[in-house]
């Protein structure tokens, strides 16, 4: 039987996928293989270490869909992944546990923050506007903390002031995170009108 907040949030359910241990274990597993397919759509930048990757985009739809709980579980997973050796990261970089001590790494170890964050404000923000402009809103709050960790770590690694790792890992990547958090929160509502409908 559905609890009452798991039928008021109806979208956070996938049919029956997460009501069996089998079927959460299948999506968490899967959701890493689509920000494992994303991370290998790269371009390196001249200017910065840091590549544009579309990881980011696939973050936030797997903590809007999975939910909070699932969807830091699956980042720490896909995290895992790399750190074992497994080609879950962007091709532009030395991979494995390497990969996540590098200048990117902030950015990685983000993601099951910010999965995490993308899944509890879709869900709180639910009812306080419209579909979309919630998911919206959940997808850049969610984005926070790539940015804050990405850079910070990034100045750290590279020894760099704050206004060159604003330079180097956050201002030439704004644009593109804008059409990231947009594509998601479109992308999410349509399915989820779909699946009510």
């Amino acid at each position: 039987m559905q609890s009452a907040s798991s039928s008021q949030l109806g979208f956070a359910r996938t049919g029956s996928l997460q009501d069996t241990l089998g079927g959460k274990i299948f999506l968490i597993v899967g959701a890493t293989a689509v920000v494992a397919l994303c991370a290998h759509i790269s371009f390196p930048l001249p200017f910065t270490p840091v590549p544009l990757t579309l990881q980011n985009f696939a973050v936030l739809l797997v903590g809007m869909f999975l939910g909070p709980v699932a969807g830091f579980s699956a980042m720490v997973l896909y995290l895992v992944e790399g750190a074992i050796g497994l080609p879950v990261f962007t091709p532009y970089s030395a991979g494995g546990a390497a990969h996540l001590l590098g200048p990117s790494g902030g950015f990685l170890f983000s993601y099951p923050l910010a999965a995490a964050a993308a899944g509890w404000a879709t869900r709180a923000l639910q009812n306080v506007t419209t579909p979309f402009r919630s998911a919206l809103v959940a997808a850049t709050l969610a984005t926070l903390p790539i940015f804050l960790l990405g850079a910070g770590w990034f100045a750290m690694y590279a020894h760099h002031s704050l206004s060159a790792a604003w330079t180097m890992a956050i201002a030439p990547f704004i644009p593109g995170e804008i059409v990231k958090i947009t594509a998601a929160a479109g992308i999410f509502t349509s399915i989820q009108r779909w699946r009510r409908s």
